[in-house]
């Protein structure tokens, strides 16, 4: 890396370099490059910086024993001491660095931070000698405060509130009284009593600190308060100045290759403690400590339950002991790899960091200092700090699962192989897209059920949601909130129990089946008939989902402004072209990701088929003995996993699903308002 002839400071403005000696390097080529630096301790400018280091050094060490010296004779409290003594410090170092400004940026850095000192310090140190000689003299007063006339300004205190009480009571009986004369509404009279309630709390709140033990205690309390307070915020601000003057000022070093970047490669934190970042390096400390005692052994198999790390999600214990278990190397296998990524994103993390900081510096970029690194997080890093915790638990919450059932699809995991199970590839897919095999063969019959299901029970609860909200939204409509409370029953009552009970009604001798079966003179079975259980289920799902359709669709309607369909209206359209220009637009407009949502959980919905009828009825010739007619794919991939233990091919038929809806959630969305915007 070259050296360059000008520096930057972090703000991004350029400097011309005092280091004479590194600027003659920086115009040099060749063999006088070689030949400036052979001679680097004969140059004029390091004969005169040699000089001026000498000198630095005896300073310091002088200024060590005058600061003890002072330290010694300073007679004040421990807050101003500390002040006093670095006012006394940046004195010294303001006359010893003055001379030097021209030679070298980190005298000049020197001399502008003893400057913002010497302005900064006396004015902290006044702030907090004020504020003590005021704690004492109101802490003197409180002393010698007379108990008699204390108690006597109690007295009428407690004598005022009682008689703001009084006034209080009467005004409310005045407020009462416009509300009974109808003067005033229900809403107004609560806000006006309110009001009358505050103002009298305020009232003796403020009359109470005429009593003057009161008064001096709260006095004391918010002097105590502004001397913890006020002595930080000053000190912030001091540093604040001195941090913004560092970044203007930078810094000349002879280092021209990232060597702390190199040897801090494989340690994170030790690249930071090179570059002179102590606090920074403790933290990226701890990272090494994950990554060397945790990460990595637990990614090779030490520490884990069962499972050999990495290897053992190859293995699948194989060839581990009887009692091992292949689920358990799998999942253990899964969380080494995901514990090593973060390790990897540490390394990686910690070796950028300490290359921008190394190759800035060389540049000209002071290191920042822990106030500076810290100032920085607030303002930019937070969102990411914050955000940490969050992905880590997605990671094993979230991440985990599903990255566990993938993988189980490409295994044989299944009633005969379920302590151990190998890797099959692609075979239960391969099943899966043949419509063969135990589970595939009635997977393309479920499939096509699902899909008639999923459109037809959720365009028909859409539909009776939408018309209900349009009928109730009508002006003419009396009663609105008595329809209103009927139409929300089925979403006010659990689902299970009105599945359940219709159930029990249409079964084979249940009251509804009773009635329709003596009415029309026939013998319907419905639980029996494949069409007819599915038409019952459609037209019961159609039911439950128009509660939470009616209410979005009100909550839209309500908000439509009636200029609309004056406009409208003037411009010659009915009332039915009215609902389809305006009012199902704005209303598929506002509710379009909600109700891809219905689609995406009645494709999903287990619960109504289980409780139903159990996917029934079953036909094994069509179905096998693993699914009914009335069974979804979820239904299905219960009684594949839960019921008979059919894992791996579970486990395939879920990931095809997921992926199918995740495309048609895609495709449904995208052209949302909510997907459009951030």
């Amino acid at each position: 890396m070259r050296y360059e002839k000008t520096l930057i400071d972090e703000i991004g403005n350029s400097h011309p370099r005092k280091n004479l000696y590194l600027l003659d390097l920086a115009q040099a080529s060749g063999e006088d490059f070689e030949k400036i630096k052979k001679n680097r301790d004969s140059h004029p400018y390091i004969i005169e910086y040699k000089k001026y280091k000498d000198q630095e050094k005896d300073f310091l060490s002088d200024l060590k024993k005058q600061v003890a010296s002072f330290e010694k004779s300073s007679k004040a409290v421990k807050e101003i001491k500390a002040l006093e003594v670095e006012f006394f410090i940046a004195e010294k170092k303001l006359d010893f660095y003055k001379p030097y400004v021209d030679l070298d940026y980190d005298a000049q850095l020197e001399y502008e931070i003893s400057a913002h000192k010497l302005r900064h310090i006396p004015d902290i140190i006044d702030n907090h000698k004020n504020l003590s000689k005021l704690l004492k003299e109101k802490k003197e007063a409180l002393a010698k405060i007379d108990a008699k006339e204390v108690a006597k300004k109690e007295a009428e205190i407690k004598a005022y509130k009682e008689a703001r009480k009084a006034d209080l009571e009467k005004e409310i009986l005045e407020i009462k009284a416009k509300e009974k004369s109808g003067l005033i509404s229900q809403k107004a009279y609560n806000n006006e009593v309110k009001i009358a309630k505050t103002r009298a709390k305020e009232d003796v709140l403020v009359y109470s600190y005429e009593n003057p033990k009161k008064s001096l205690e709260e006095e004391i309390e918010n002097i105590n308060h502004h001397l913890k307070l006020d002595t930080k915020s000053m000190i912030k601000v001091m540093k604040s100045d001195i941090a913004d003057t560092k970044r203007k000022i930078p810094e000349e070093i002879e280092k021209s290759s990232l060597i702390n970047t190199i040897i801090g490669a494989l340690v994170p934190g030790l690249g930071q403690l090179l570059n002179k970042q102590p606090v920074k390096a403790g933290l990226f400390f701890l990272g090494s400590l994950y990554i060397y005692f945790l990460a990595i052994p637990y990614f090779l198999g030490f520490g884990n339950y069962q499972g050999e790390g990495f290897y053992g999600l190859i293995s699948l214990a194989h060839d581990g002991a009887r009692m091992d278990r292949s689920i358990i190397f799998m999942i253990e296998g899964i969380i080494s790899i995901l514990l090593i990524l973060i390790a990897i994103f540490l390394f990686v993390f910690s070796f950028v960091d300490v290359y921008r900081t190394e190759k800035k510096n060389i540049k000209g970029v002071r290191v920042n200092t822990w106030f500076e690194t810290k100032q920085t997080l607030n303002r930019e890093g937070f969102p990411y700090l914050v955000s940490i915790p969050a992905y880590l638990l997605i990671a094993f919450i979230v991440l985990i699962p599903i990255v566990t059932t993938l993988l189980i699809s490409f295994t044989n995991m299944d009633p005969d192989h379920q302590n151990k199970f190998s890797w099959i590839g692609l075979s239960n897919y391969a099943l899966i897209a043949k419509g063969e095999g135990v589970a595939g063969g009635a997977f393309w019959l479920i499939l096509r059920w699902t899909i008639v299901w999923t459109l037809g029970a959720t365009t028909l609860a859409i539909a009776i949601g939408f018309i209900l909200s349009l009928l109730v939204n009508q002006d003419r409509v009396k009663g609105k909130k008595i329809f209103r409370t009927i139409y929300l029953l089925p979403w006010a009552v659990p689902a299970f129990i009105t599945i359940m009970f219709f159930s029990l009604m249409v079964s084979r001798g249940g009251p509804l089946t009773d009635v329709i079966n003596s009415t029309f003179n026939v013998n319907v079975d419905i639980k029996n008939s494949t069409q007819l259980t599915r038409l019952s289920l459609i037209l019961l799902q159609g039911w439950l989902g128009s509660s939470y359709i009616f209410l979005l669709s009100t909550g839209v309607l309500q908000g439509i402004p009636k200029d609309l369909y004056e406009a409208a209206e003037i411009d010659g359209a009915k009332g039915f072209q009215q609902t389809l220009r305006i009012t199902i637009p704005l209303v598929l407009y506002q509710t379009a990701p909600l109700l891809i949502n219905q689609y995406t959980f009645n494709f999903n919905n287990f619960s109504i088929i289980y409780l139903f009828n159990r996917g029934g009825p079953f036909f094994p010739t069509l179905y096998g003995n693993l699914a009914g007619s009335s069974d979804l794919l979820i239904s299905y991939i219960y009684k594949l996993t839960i019921e008979n233990q059919y894992q791996g091919i579970g486990a395939a038929i879920t990931i095809v699903i997921s992926l199918v809806i995740m495309f048609v959630s895609f495709l449904g969305y995208r052209n949302t308002k909510a997907f459009k915007e951030d």
